[in-house]
């Protein structure tokens, strides 16, 4: 029987129907090439470097970079203008879309992927990440950073060597706010520091844990295979994490990668790093969102908004933690 579940971050009810993935086809590996013109240069590859603009910064021994993060060529938020709101009309409402967008290339390595990185360079990659967040929080103007990594044209990558991009903007998307009201609805501490407690009381979700984070498939997961990294350190920003704790994540990242592309095959995926407002504090616990794109969202999803997940988490966990303990 399915079941109603609701998510606490977002305060959003989730279907949980697992007879449905019994459907033929129910999950799909990426089937749509990532780049339109295969044979053009990579920008991204070590030698390429002139094709695009200069890196802002560059991570790697001996001059040999490791991760480089340069400007997006084709950016959604640009320029310093400050966002004033313009009326045209009683339904026309509009604002400067100012801000800072980034790329950082995770690893020179074409064919690779962050499941393939060492724990050492999946460290690089999330300092490099905390370096320029750090550095978009001292803008006057702009509010909040939004950090992803997209795999896969059914995740929205254009490019499919491996990468990510940053995005700053002087306002606070919808998705966060919904997940800061969360945070204010719950009774108690920090709602992320509550749910580590009691998953790792249930023991049914968890795919990994260490002393510094949880990996688990939530209660509340809306798509199959879903995952949520959770430092157990409580803070609202990853920008002031520590370093120890960043390079902990990395790891989860990796591990987390591993196991889906040991489960599921060569799969899409989107990475989402959620963190604070830059000058919000209080319950807010920064975290990463793994979302691996192996179904497609129908009409009633798309018209109610309500998602529906043909795997139960408790099922999704038992079969990536069999991952994580088999042998190499």
């Amino acid at each position: 029987m399915s079941q109603l579940r609701l998510d606490p971050l977002t305060g959003r009810w989730v279907i949980i129907a697992g007879e449905r993935a019994e459907r033929p086809s129910a999950f799909v590996s990426r089937r749509l090439p990532v780049e339109g013109d295969p044979g053009r240069a990579c920008p991204f590859c070590p030698g390429h470097e002139d094709i695009g603009p200069p890196a802002l910064e560059s991570y790697g021994p001996g001059g040999a970079w490791q991760v480089r993060v340069v400007p997006n060529r084709y950016p959604a938020f640009s320029g310093a203008e400050p966002m004033v709101v313009t009326h045209l009309g009683p339904i026309f409402t509009q604002a400067p879309a100012s801000g800072i967008h980034e790329v950082f290339v995770l690893t020179p390595d074409h064919d690779s992927s962050w499941a393939d990185l060492s724990d050492a360079h999946a460290a690089l990659v999330m300092a490099a990440l905390r370096d320029r967040m750090a550095e978009h929080a001292a803008i006057p103007g702009l509010r909040y950073s939004q950090a992803v990594v997209n795999s896969g044209r059914e995740a929205g990558a254009s490019l499919s060597h491996p990468h990510g991009q940053l995005m700053s903007m002087p306002f606070v998307p919808g998705e966060t706010a919904s997940e800061m009201a969360g945070f204010a609805r719950f009774q108690g501490n920090c709602l992320l520091c509550a749910a580590i407690d009691a998953e790792e009381e249930a023991e049914h979700r968890i795919i990994h844990a260490d002393d510094r984070v949880v990996a688990l498939t939530p209660f509340w997961s809306g798509t199959p295979y879903e995952m949520l990294l959770i430092p157990r350190q409580h803070g609202p920003h990853l920008y002031r994490a520590s370093d120890d704790d960043l390079a902990a994540v990395g790891r989860s990242v990796k591990l987390a990668l591993s196991v889906l592309r040991a489960n599921l095959g060569d799969a899409a995926y989107n990475i989402m790093f959620h963190s604070a407002p830059y000058r919000v504090s209080g319950d807010y616990h920064w975290h990463v969102h793994v979302v691996p794109k192996v179904t497609t969202r129908g009409g009633f999803e798309l018209g109610s908004g309500v998602l529906i997940n043909v795997v139960p988490p408790e099922q999704a966990a038992d079969e990536l933690r069999a991952w994580v303990a088999a042998p190499a």
